[in-house]
C-alpha cells in the first residue's frame, strides 16, 4: 500500500523517497502518458454545447446510453444524433480522444440477459453495433450491463449471464477487429463494472479481460440508503467501516480474480451524498441516520452552497480512507463526497499500482472542471501548466 502523502505533493506530482526529506523536483509518473481518463457525458434529452466539454483533459468519452431493443444497439435520447455530431466534432481540438456509446446502465440492462443468450442473438446485437459505430462515426462500445446473474433494477437474469458475458464480449472483439481492419481504426470495447466481490462471483473476469480494452471500475456507491453515514468512494477501507468496501479493496479483488493492472480503470464520482438526522459523534462518520434522496448533490452544487462560507458546513478529512466529508450539526446533516484532494490522493494510488487511468460519472457534476484537473495534473503532473 502506498505511503499517505500530503495534497500539494499530489497535486503536483512530487514523490517522497522512503526515509528522506521531501524534495521539490517533479519525477516522472509510473504510469504512461496515455493513461486513460474516461468521462462519462449523460445529456439526456438535451443538445450538448461544444463549448461546455473539455475535450483536451480527456482521452475518452463514453456517451451514455444507448439501449437495447429486439437485441439491437437502440438510441436512447431524441438528440443522441446531434449529440454524436457534437462530440465527434471535439476531435478537431484532441484527435487522439475517443468517443464511445455506452449501452445499458442502471435503467436500461433489462434486456442484456436475452440478448446474450444464444449465438444469434448475440450475433444480432454485434451486428447492429457493428451498423451504430459506423453511423455515428464513433471509435467503439461500452457495454454497461447491471449486473450479469444479478438481478440489479428489476431485471431478468440467469446462471447462465455468467458464461454468456464472456462469450458476448469475445464475439464482440472479434467482430470489431475485423471491422476495424476495415476501417484502418481500432474500434474500442469496454465494460463498466460493479465493485463488488458478488460481481466477480457472477462473472468470468480473468477471462473477460482478454477482450475488452478498459474494465471501468465503478468504485462508488458503495454507501447509499444504508442505515449509518459512510464514504460511498473510499479510497481505502476505514476501520471502523461497518461494510468494510473501499476502491483498494475492490481493485485488489479484482487483481485476486486474476484481472491484470493496467485494465482496470478507477471510477471516482463528481457527486456526494447525504444523510439526515446525523448526531455529532465523530463529526457524524459511520453514524446512524437517514439517508436523503434530496442530498444526492454533483460538486458543482456542493462547491457553490455546501462549501461556500456561512452554510454550517464544516469539512473534515479522514485520514484513514483517504476521504472528506461535511458535516453540519446545527441541522445533523452529513454529506460524503469527492474534493481536489481526495481525487489527487486516487490519482496517485492509479500511479503507484500501475493501473490503466480514471474514469468518472458524471461529466456536467464538475462544471467548472476542478474534479477534472485534479485528475490531470495527478495522473500527468507536467499537466499542470494547462489546467485551468
Amino acid at each position: 500500500m502506498l505511503r499517505r502523502l500530503s495534497v500539494r505533493a499530489l497535486l503536483f506530482g512530487i514523490l517522497l523517497p522512503p526515509f528522506a526529506v521531501a524534495r521539490t523536483t517533479p519525477v516522472t509518473s509510473t504510469v504512461p502518458n496515455h493513461a486513460e481518463i474516461i468521462g462519462y457525458v449523460f445529456a439526456r434529452d438535451r443538445i450538448l454545447s461544444p463549448s461546455e466539454i473539455a475535450a483536451t483533459k480527456m482521452t475518452r468519452i463514453n456517451y451514455a446510453f444507448a439501449d437495447v431493443k429486439d437485441n439491437k444497439v437502440a438510441e436512447g435520447f431524441a438528440h443522441d444524433a446531434e449529440n454524436f455530431g457534437v462530440l465527434t466534432s471535439l476531435k478537431q481540438q484532441n484527435p487522439s480522444l475517443k468517443i464511445l456509446v455506452s449501452v445499458g446502465g442502471w435503467t436500461w440492462s433489462k434486456n442484456f440477459s436475452d440478448m446474450a443468450l444464444t449465438k444469434k442473438t448475440r450475433s444480432i446485437f454485434i451486428d447492429s453495433a457493428v451498423d451504430f459505430v459506423t453511423k455515428y462515426k464513433l471509435d467503439g462500445l461500452d457495454i454497461d450491463w447491471e449486473y450479469p446473474g444479478l438481478e440489479g433494477d428489476h431485471n431478468k437474469f440467469r446462471p447462465e449471464d455468467k458464461e454468456n458475458y464472456t462469450l458476448l464480449l469475445k464475439e464482440l472483439r472479434i467482430r470489431f477487429d475485423r471491422e476495424g481492419r476495415r476501417q484502418h481504426k481500432h474500434l474500442y470495447t469496454s465494460i463498466a463494472t460493479g465493485g463488488s466481490l458478488n460481481f466477480l462471483q457472477h462473472t468470468e473476469m480473468d477471462k473477460v479481460q482478454k477482450y475488452v480494452d478498459s474494465i471501468n471500475l465503478m468504485t462508488y456507491d458503495m454507501y447509499g440508503g444504508d442505515k449509518n453515514t459512510g464514504h460511498h468512494s473510499s479510497l481505502y477501507t476505514h476501520p471502523d467501516d461497518p461494510k468494510h468496501v473501499s476502491s483498494d479493496k475492490s481493485v485488489q479483488n479484482y487483481l485476486a480474480a486474476g484481472v491484470k493492472e493496467n485494465k482496470i480503470v478507477l471510477g471516482v464520482p463528481f457527486y456526494g451524498k447525504g444523510w439526515t438526522g446525523v448526531e455529532a459523534t465523530k463529526n457524524g462518520l459511520f453514524q446512524p441516520g437517514t439517508s436523503a434522496r434530496n442530498l444526492h448533490l454533483n460538486y458543482g452544487s456542493i462547491a457553490s452552497t455546501l462549501l461556500a462560507p456561512g452554510s454550517g458546513y464544516v469539512r473534515y478529512w479522514d485520514y484513514s480512507s483517504d476521504s472528506p466529508y461535511l458535516y453540519n450539526a446545527t441541522t445533523q446533516t452529513w454529506v460524503d463526497y469527492e474534493d481536489a484532494e481526495s481525487l489527487a490522493h486516487k490519482a496517485l494510488y492509479v500511479r503507484g499500482h500501475h493501473l490503466g487511468g480514471m474514469m468518472f460519472w458524471e461529466y456536467t457534476g464538475d462544471p467548472n472542471n476542478v474534479l477534472l484537473d485534479a485528475i490531470n495534473i495527478g495522473l500527468h503532473p507536467t499537466n499542470e501548466a494547462t489546467a485551468r
